[in-house]
């Protein structure tokens, strides 16, 4: 089988929003309750952010309705960027995500580029089209004979990083050129 291994980049995706909007003290996370993974791997990026000296308070959506809350939220949590989390959910409203990130005017970093090419400002994530490639030699091997128990699990080698400059300046903000030169990808 084949790992996506998203949800474990979170403290990656903080240390890189942080580098984004280096003066946010309070970067909230929008997870969703329902979302065993993400329960599980919250307290994984809260020592991330301890780590960094930042606040993470934690918003909560379960359903399309609980959005405007959670974004309204920010403001009274002083936030200064959003982590969305992972969740098939999220990734499902994601045009809705991006629309309140910028209604709100808050940066925010999402785990799947798709976000980032509906105007959300940066992604970073697995390459799911490097994974697609693996799963179609995974399914070549399989039917060449090879069982399937005797396959290995893998986790992904290629991680995306992309930025959307567009919204970057509609934030006013100034993506540093240290991001700019990691960036798989940087929409303009």
């Amino acid at each position: 089988g084949i790992t996506i291994a998203t949800g474990e980049l979170n403290p990656k995706r903080l240390d890189l929003l942080s580098e984004l909007v280096p003066n946010a003290r309070i970067i909230a996370v929008l997870a969703n309750p329902n979302n065993e993974n993400m329960q599980r791997l919250l307290p994984i990026v809260q020592d991330a952010a301890r780590a960094k000296r930042l606040q993470l308070p934690i918003m909560t959506a379960a359903a399309e309705s609980e959005f405007e809350h959670a974004f309204s939220s920010l403001a009274q949590a002083h936030a200064g960027a959003l982590l969305v989390g992972n969740d098939p959910f999220f990734f499902s409203q994601r045009d809705r995500l991006v629309a309140l990130a910028a209604r709100y005017s808050i940066p925010a970093m999402y785990e799947w580029r798709e976000f980032v090419e509906a105007g959300g400002l940066a992604s970073y994530g697995t390459s799911i089209t490097g994974m697609y490639r693996r799963f179609g030699t995974y399914v070549g091997r399989v039917l060449s004979g090879t069982k399937s128990a005797d396959l290995p699990i893998e986790q992904p080698t290629k991680f995306e990083l992309v930025l959307n400059l567009k919204t970057a300046k509609a934030l006013g903000l100034a993506v540093p050129q240290s991001l700019l030169a990691r960036a798989d990808e940087v929409i303009e």
